[in-house]
């Protein structure tokens, strides 16, 4: 017999009968087969402290043939402090993990000598050299990607199951890779199994929003397992043991309140002496370890101070006691089922709850001295991976605050080599926390407030969290006295660097930068200076002062190549790059942007490559080049995978950038795969603007209903990146448009237009395009106005529109974009609001709809079929019917290829007005509006007075059905009621 096909009454290795689990093993059974087929797939299972989730997940391990099963466990707060422990413990035993150095961070064995830029300061780990890590961290992104295409491969060979244990524990770098890879699940053979304790889920728990996000994504499910009924205890009590009286059985059931492990604990107390039974779990836990002897109570004290696991020499020799008597007493732990043999080094108690009631015993002054012990023993071992964290924890318990000063700083520094800066994070809050609180003659000689600030801020930036980013910044730079120039211009430009990720800081990023460069005026070359001097040229390029820019990125790079700072020279390099092509230099820009690129590559400073890959494509784009656009930001793309920084800084911008090229350029099967979510733990902001882009292609695709909800969602996001506003401001506009509510289009597009300008505006070509979208709604609201001949509603619809046109030609004829030039791009998009305007009084001038046609003819395939339809219908109010065929042909051939239905329909229902055939093997479309033939059916009866059951009767199906039609009908129309579906429907010309 197999283990798959044994009885669920069967035992596993602890002796522990599994009972009354049939559903919920069957449920992981079926997700693993799923998963073996090549759905890869992932559980959580919920259940309170002791209910049997490891017993579970064993049984499902036991019965798993021919499939790999890896393993981890989370650890409590200060047992270790290893980031990412589970996932180490799970890979540890693998051997081949060829070509994917990165997991060196999880994996010591694999790791290879730490790199460093000459020049830099001891206190500076390797991740802050400049052009290695922006506003993310690049190991971590590199990790995430190492262990989920290790778990890929593994799962070409065979079924693989992935078991996370005490999910409620784990670190925050822990569960964003937890997050990374779940989100990541597709055909791998691959399960994920999960367990946490859902009693120990307090509001606050960093676990919750975590678990928000992950019940969200299809590949996951969540299992409940929830205690034991009456009659499911007692059978569990009886399996467990056979020599109790029923009386006994009844009692301990009944006490147990469906707890496993509870119930064991009673039935080994029943057992023993009969005596009356507990009623509390830790009683009953603490009196099995008041029957052993003295030795042996002391030894699982001291064992559960280190934690639920502890190696053996540690326990020895923090017990104070002489082998024998150590031997003895562990001997008997382990008899007594208190402590389990993990393997020849470590033991663990039997059940978390065990160590827990251990620890909640101890005095407090016996607490404090075994922390001292443990603390005293790991400062003998500090080599050992995660003992600097575990020392900080130790020396905290035990009041030893400079000791736990130095290894929270040790400690973070661990944290970040292993590409953990939450982690990192969490032990500079720690030091600084404790700073004040250490006498200034115990700390630590080689490190000052200042650089623990500045080391602060940048780890927070790479963390995802550029607001406390700045925070740290901003008080680094409270704690510059006493500084040397050196210091204290890398204390500016750190907060400069943080300040430049967030929106509104320009005034105070241009006085702190500034200020850095005085700072290092009259300074010798150094890597400092190089790298002040490639922020400057950055900043006022930003603030269009190209000349001065320029020298100051030529300054950097000498003194780069002067001082042996490559990551300085490469930056700089990409900045002249940008400069060239705003000044139509585009073959030098070429030149620098390879340059840049290539030293960046031979340096491993791949932010600095991917900054240098981004704004060489932008080259392009902004000269109206897609098709080479688009294959500098493939291969850039490809370059950011290649090493795990998609959704780095520029990471990001390339994939948004392959959105928006790729949807011009009419593949939208391209633009629509760039544009999936991240999946992975990065900013808000990267998501956000991500489904920005995507709304492109959901809009003009015809998915109106998604479409509304993301846009709408979306406006809470417009504080986080001007570009979110801009994009959605425009699709938003668009929207309304094509859902026939004009007034809305206006009214987002007036939104949109008064963010820009209260950030500074205007941004030249977001104002152009948003403007045009707007006069196009004016032109709707006036024709709708025209229909009901309200000729004061027409009038002051014209004279708005008027007033918004205006305002685009005074934008383009004034505002200066990024490149010097309005561009293929702007001059297109202008055209067309001068086209919408000629629309505001009838049906538009042939003349500007071809200049708009013409316009986006550089390649914008979609926008230059959206303007043959509108130039075929000023066409034909000309009476220029053969010309007007040729325009619609050519709009409904683009718009069929690609499944753009809104302006397929459009484009049908001119044709059909106008009595034009669209294609030779095709008669003219009877039906081209929103409506299904039934829901018409509908809509027309409502229209008449009709309730819902008459509708029904008349047309022969039942009164839910009419509902449900309705109810699509008020969607495509956004209407909320019967009435306004109706009205907006005879609003639009749906409706005689």
């Amino acid at each position: 017999m197999t283990c798959a096909s044994m009885p669920l009454v069967a035992r596993l290795g602890s002796g522990i009968p599994l009972v009354a689990r049939d559903r919920e093993l069957g449920r992981l059974r079926a997700a693993l087969a799923q998963a073996g087929e090549g759905v890869a797939g992932a559980v959580l299972v919920a259940g309170d402290a002791g209910v049997g989730k490891t017993r579970l997940v064993d049984e499902l391990a036991a019965g798993a043939e021919d499939t790999l099963v890896l393993s981890g466990r989370c650890l409590d707060a200060g047992e270790t402090g290893l980031p990412y422990l589970p996932f180490a413990e799970a890979l540890s035993a693998l051997t081949d993990t060829a070509g994917r150095p990165a997991l060196a961070m999880l994996l010591p064995k694999l790791a290879l000598p730490a790199e460093r830029e000459p020049g830099t300061e001891s206190m500076i780990a390797p991740s802050l050299l400049p052009g290695r890590r922006p506003e993310q961290d690049v190991g971590q992104l590199q990790l995430f990607d190492a262990v989920l295409g290790l778990l890929a491969d593994l799962s070409e060979r065979q079924r693989v199951l992935l078991v996370v244990e005490d999910l409620h524990w784990a670190d925050a770098s822990t569960r964003y890779l937890l997050s990374f890879l779940l989100s990541r699940l597709r055909s791998q053979r691959l399960l994920v199994v999960c367990t946490y304790r859902a009693d120990d889920l307090h509001r606050s728990h960093p676990l919750r929003p975590l678990l928000s996000e992950l019940f969200r994504l299809p590949a996951v499910d969540r299992l409940d397992l929830t205690p034991f009924n009456a009659s499911d205890a007692r059978r569990f009590v009886e399996a467990l043991s056979d020599d109790l009286p029923k009386d006994v059985v009844r009692k301990v059931a009944e006490r147990s309140e469906g707890n496993a492990f509870f119930a064991e604990e009673l039935i080994a107390v029943a057992t023993r002496d009969n005596q009356t039974l507990p009623s509390a779990l830790a009683d009953v836990l603490l009196s099995r370890v008041e029957r052993l002897s003295p030795e042996a109570q002391h030894v699982a004290r001291v064992a559960s101070v280190r934690g639920r696991r502890v190696r053996h020499y540690r326990l020895r020799e923090v017990a104070g006691m002489t082998d024998i008597a150590f031997d003895t007493a562990l001997r008997e732990l382990v008899q007594h089922h208190l402590l389990v043999v993990e393997d020849d080094e470590v033991y663990a108690f039997r059940h978390a709850l065990l160590r827990e009631a251990v620890y909640g015993d101890l005095l407090p002054g016996e607490r404090v001295r075994l922390h001292a012990a443990y603390a005293h023993h790991l400062a003998q071992h500090l080599d050992e991976r995660g003992a600097a964290a575990a020392l900080a924890h130790h020396a905290f318990q035990s009041h030893d605050l400079p000791q736990a000063l130095q290894a929270s700083i040790k400690a973070s520094r661990e944290a970040e080599r292993a590409g953990a800066p939450a982690e990192s994070l969490r032990y500079l809050e720690k030091a600084l926390n404790l700073w004040t609180a250490v006498p200034a003659a115990d700390r630590p000689s080689d490190v000052d407030e200042s650089v623990l600030l500045r080391r602060a801020s940048w780890v927070a930036g790479t963390a995802g969290q550029p607001e406390r980013a700045v925070a740290f910044g901003r008080s680094a730079r409270k704690a510059l006295d006493g500084q040397t120039p050196e210091d204290a211009a890398e204390v500016l430009l750190r907060l400069s660097q943080a300040l430049s990720t967030l929106d509104g800081n320009d005034q105070e990023h241009d006085e702190v930068m500034t200020g850095a460069w005085e700072l290092m005026r009259d300074r010798p070359a150094s890597a400092t200076r190089a790298r002040v001097l490639g922020g400057m040229a950055a900043l006022l390029r930003q603030q269009r002062k190209y000349a001065e820019a320029r020298e100051f990125a030529e300054k950097a790079i000498a003194d780069g190549e002067e001082a042996k700072a490559p990551g300085a020279v490469a930056d700089a390099l990409g900045t002249l790059g940008i400069l060239d092509d705003h000044a139509d230099r585009h073959a030098e820009a070429r030149v620098h942007f390879e340059r840049a690129i290539e030293s960046a590559r031979e340096l491993g400073a791949v932010n600095t490559e991917l900054r240098a890959w981004y704004y060489f494509g932008l080259m392009y784009y902004d000269s109206g080049e897609l098709a080479e656009a688009a294959r500098v930001y493939k291969q850039a793309g490809d370059r950011a995978q290649e090493t795990g920084l998609t959704w780095s800084t520029y990471g990001t911008e390339i994939r948004i950038l392959q959105v928006l090229v790729h949807y011009y350029l009419g593949d939208w099967d391209y633009a629509e795969w760039a544009s999936e979510p991240p999946g992975m733990p990065v900013s808000s902001t990267v998501s956000a603007r991500l489904a920005a882009a995507g709304t492109h292609l959901t809009v003009s695709r015809g998915d109106l209903a998604g479409a509304e909800r993301t846009i709408t969602k979306l406006r809470g996001d417009w504080h986080r990146d001007i570009q979110i506003a801009v994009i959605t401001g425009g699709t938003g506009g668009e929207l309304a448009l094509w859902r026939g509510r004009p007034e809305l289009a206006v009214e987002r597009v007036a939104d949109a237009l008064e963010w820009t300008r209260e950030l500074g505006g205007p941004w030249v070509l977001a104002d152009i395009r948003i403007g045009a979208t707007g006069v196009a709604g004016y032109a709707d609201l006036a024709a709708k106005a025209r229909r009901r001949r309200d000729a004061r509603a027409e009038s002051d619809a014209v004279e708005a529109g008027r007033e918004l046109a205006e305002h685009v030609r005074l934008t383009a004829r004034n505002g200066v974009p990024r490149t010097g030039s309005l561009g293929p791009e702007g001059r297109a998009w202008l055209a067309r609001a001068l086209a919408e305007e000629s629309r505001l009084t009838g049906a538009g001038d042939p003349e500007l709809w071809r200049a708009a046609v013409d316009g986006f003819g550089y390649g914008l395939v979609y926008e230059q079929a959206l303007c043959r339809w509108r130039y075929a219908e000023a066409l034909l109010a000309a009476e220029r019917r053969d010309e007007a065929a040729a325009q619609l042909r050519q709009a409904d051939e683009v718009a069929a290829g690609l499944k753009a239905g809104p302006l397929a329909e459009a484009v049908a229902a001119c044709a059909k007005r106008a009595r034009i055939t669209l294609r030779a093997d095709e008669p003219v479309r009877d039906q081209v509006d929103l409506f299904t033939p039934r829901e018409r059916d509908v809509l027309a009866l409502v229209a008449s007075g009709r309730t819902n059951r008459e509708v029904g009767e008349e047309l022969y199906i039942s009164e839910k059905t009419v509902s449900v039609h309705l109810s699509r009908i008020m969607a495509k129309l956004g209407a909320s009621r019967r009435a306004e579906a109706v009205a907006i429907a005879y609003d639009r010309g749906l409706l005689e």
